[in-house]
Formats: C-alpha cells, structure tokens, sequence
C-alpha cells in the first residue's frame, strides 16, 4: 500500500514490521482527516516499510499469509441507513479513498456534499482496458454499491458508457442512474472531460467520481461486511508477448504479472497508462487506482541530427516528418523526449487535444506566475493533471504541462480552503 498514490495524505502509521493483520486492517491514517483509514488488501506479516527522502512513507508492504481472513463490519441496507453511518462505515473499512472529487482531483472531503456524483464506465486511454468485459457478470453488486453511492449526494448519479458499443448487462440494468453515451477520440474518455460536458464544476462547487470496479466494491462491503481487496488490471503494451487480464489483489507486486511475458530489452514498465502512469522497477507495486500495467521500450538512444533527417518511420503530431503520409502506419513508440525543454511555442497544438472550453496556454502561464484569480477564470477547478496529459504529449516545447496544472491545484486549494 502506497500512501504516494493518495496525493495530499499525510500518513500516520499504525503498524510496523512484523504486525500481523487481516484483510480490512487499518495500516494508517491521514493525520489531517484521522477518521480516514488506509487499510490491508491481504492477511499477512507487515514485512518492511519503505522510506523516502526525510522518512517519508513511500511504500506499507504486507507478506501474505496462505490464506486470507477477514476484518468484519457491519452490513446494511443503503436504503434505510443515514448518510453519515454509510460514510462512517466507507472509513473505517478503508473504502473512503476510493471516492475522489473535483476539484483537485483528491480524496473526497465528507464534509461536502457534491452535487452530482460520476461512474466512469469508459476508458479512451491508450490501450485500456475494457471495462464493459471487466463488469459484464458483476450486476448484483454492482447495483447495491449504486444504492449506497446515492445517498452521498442530493444530485443525479451520473453513468458514461462508451457508445460504439452495446453496454454490459450490469449497466444496461442499473437503476438510479442517469446514463450517458460517450463517443470520440482520448480524452473523452477522461471523467474531468465528460463532467465539462455534462455537469461542470464551478467556484465552491464539488463533484465526486470513481470506477465501476469500486462502485462494485462498496456494494460487496455493504452486502458481506468485508472488504473486497480483488481488481482486474490489463497487462498492455508494445513489449507485452500476450496481453492478457488478471484477476487480482490490489496493490500486488507487478513482477508476478509480467515474468515470461515481457520481450528482452531494456523496458520501462508503468503502473497506468502511457501518459499519465508511475514509473516501476520490476520490485515495484501496481498503484491502488490502476486498473492497467504498460510495458514500452525505454527511450535511452540518440540520433545525430535526427530531425533533420526526413523520419519516413518516426512518429509526429505535427507534420515535422514525411511519415505522415502513411497515417496508418503503426509506430512502435519509445520514451524517447526528442528534445529539450524551450519556451512555450503557440502552436495550437494543445487546442486540438483538449476538448474543454478553457484556453490551455493561458491556464499554464497564469499557473506560473501563481495568479489566482486568473487560475480561476481560466478554468483551474474543472482541470486535473491526466485532462491535459495528451497536451503534454503533443507539446512542441516539452512543457510539463501535468506538472504544472498539480502545481495550480495545489496552490489554489491551500489559497482557498
């Protein structure tokens, strides 16, 4: 369990090396919300805890135990609970972090009521997984997690589905949801761009989201009293022998997904997806809101005037090479930056990646100079760092334009909350 993948958490352990403890055991807390617990996705031995720069946490590791036993909580009828008893029991089971807000795309603050709450049933991201097949058998639970999800907001429970498709029976069949058809190119698939669309965000106004596999989780906790610790994560990518799915427990180590599954090479291996995924090391832990495992080729090569050159088999947004006249030629893409960081060029390169009504260049400038009131105006509290990663990708002055937008968010939530 990594308490990096929670930005703005503060952990406060509860355990150290050695401690045994069951499925639903809480590991630590956030010391600026202590109600909030993080707890273990298996039964087993707290074996190491790994640190950082200045102690801090990076990563809880739990050596699991042959066979898992369970914490138990108390079950109930969504329908007949109050919202801070469902909340209450979302915390103490560890099941709160799954709900994120906007803005700041952090851990939902229960003191808020949000107006509307959104399940993203449809990734655009690259090579994704497909999250129709993951929940086309889990109708059940699924259903129960939406009965208690309603209950967080006075608003609509909104459900985006991918509209080149028929959905999956445990959508087509939900009750107490507002279903939306979702076509187009990444980002679309983006919740921070279908709530721009559907129900934006403004100054003092909050929106919640999480997945379906996490709706399914709270239904399950609601139903069994215990804690469903089991995902789906897609191994994907260039280098990847078969991609392939596999049922497992989250936070596991991402060695026992690619063994023998991996080409040769020198490979950089992302929890998440190609543009806004963790780098790992083969040692390291699949982060607790991926549902995805990349492997491309690293980019450690260089090439003498490489852009001179006329790149018949190099890809590019931008034209800058002749390939772009087969454009259904399939790249092999590396991590290679192809340059250095420069200026900014106003290209209007970010305007054709960005599918929002704000002006992306402004937004990054106002970021730096930290003027908060143009932040504001420019849209800073509808935006999160993975709206504007394929800006980034495209940048023509390797801008980190991700980077950047945390920095904005960051500031303005400590300016004004």
């Amino acid at each position: 369990v990594k308490p990096t993948d929670f930005h703005g958490v503060m952990p406060k352990l509860l355990v150290k090396p050695g401690d045994k403890v069951d499925v639903g055991s809480a590991l630590f807390f956030d010391k600026y919300n202590p109600d909030i617990f993080f707890t273990s996705p298996v039964s087993g031995t707290i074996s190491t805890i790994n640190r950082g720069e200045r102690r801090k946490i990076l990563e809880v590791v739990v050596e699991a135990a042959p066979e898992d036993a369970f914490v138990e909580f108390k079950t109930g009828d969504p329908k007949t609970m109050k919202r801070e008893e469902i909340i209450a029991l979302l915390k103490e089971a560890g099941m709160w972090p799954v709900i994120r807000q906007r803005p700041f795309a952090i851990i939902a603050n229960a003191s808020r009521i949000p107006k509307a709450i959104f399940i993203s049933g449809f990734d655009s991201s690259p090579i994704a997984p497909d999250l129709d097949f993951i929940m086309k058998d889990e109708g059940e639970g699924f259903q129960k997690g939406i009965d208690v999800i309603s209950k967080l907001t006075d608003g609509k429970v909104h459900l985006t589905l991918n509209a080149d498709y028929p959905p999956c029976k445990a959508y087509a069949s939900a009750k107490g949801v507002e279903l939306h058809q979702i076509k187009g190119p990444h980002p679309s698939g983006n919740v921070g761009i279908q709530i721009h669309h559907i129900d934006p965000v403004n100054k003092g106004e909050y929106v919640w989201y999480l997945s379906p596999l996490d709706v399914l989780r709270i239904g399950n906790l609601f139903s069994t009293g215990k804690v469903d610790t089991t995902t789906v994560v897609a191994l994907t990518g260039s280098e990847v022998k078969k991609p392939v799915y596999y049922k497992m427990i989250q936070g596991a180590a991402v060695e026992s997904l690619i063994n023998g599954n991996i080409e040769e090479g020198h490979n950089r291996i992302i929890s998440g997806n190609v543009l806004t995924g963790e780098i790992l090391n083969k040692k390291g832990y699949i982060g607790f809101y991926d549902h995805q495992v990349t492997v491309i080729p690293e980019g450690d090569h260089y090439e003498f005037l490489g852009w001179g050159l006329p790149g018949l088999n190099k890809f590019s947004v931008s034209r800058t090479f002749f390939s772009w006249l087969s454009p259904a030629k399939k790249y092999r893409l590396d991590t290679n930056m192809n340059g250095g960081h420069r200026a900014f060029v106003m290209s209007g390169e970010y305007d054709k990646v960005l599918p929002m009504d704000i002006l992306p260049v402004h937004l990054l400038k106002a970021i730096l100079v930290e003027d908060i009131d143009k932040m504001e105006q420019l849209g800073i509290y509808e935006v999160a760092e993975e709206d504007l990663a394929l800006c980034e990708f495209v940048c023509t002055s390797k801008t980190d334009v991700q980077q950047i937008i945390r920095q904005g968010l960051d500031l303005i939530k400590k300016e004004t909350e």
